[in-house]
């Protein structure tokens, strides 16, 4: 079971994390594509779960990966109520 934090946007975070789980590093529009949401919106939510540490911007280029508290959150391990993500 999954410990979500109340920053959280649902179902959005979740199907974010969820793609990058591949192990794939993927750009906002390809995340978009893939979950069925704008890329706008999917940008609007990569800084939060970046910076709560669950998916980190790993070039210049704009791709994204899922961290070990990434995985650790969508297996249930890790309370994502306990993050504290950078206020836009």
């Amino acid at each position: 079971m999954r410990h979500r934090g109340e920053w959280m946007q649902l179902p959005t975070d979740d199907y974010i994390l969820e793609t990058l789980d591949t192990g794939l590093g993927l750009t906002p529009a390809v995340i978009a594509w893939n979950i069925d949401k704008g890329r706008t919106t999917v940008q609007k939510r990569l800084n939060p779960l970046a910076s709560a540490g669950l998916i980190e911007r790993v070039d210049e280029k704009g791709y994204y990966r899922i961290t070990d508290d990434g995985h650790a959150y969508l297996e249930g391990d890790l309370d994502a109520s306990e993050l504290e993500p950078a206020e836009d």
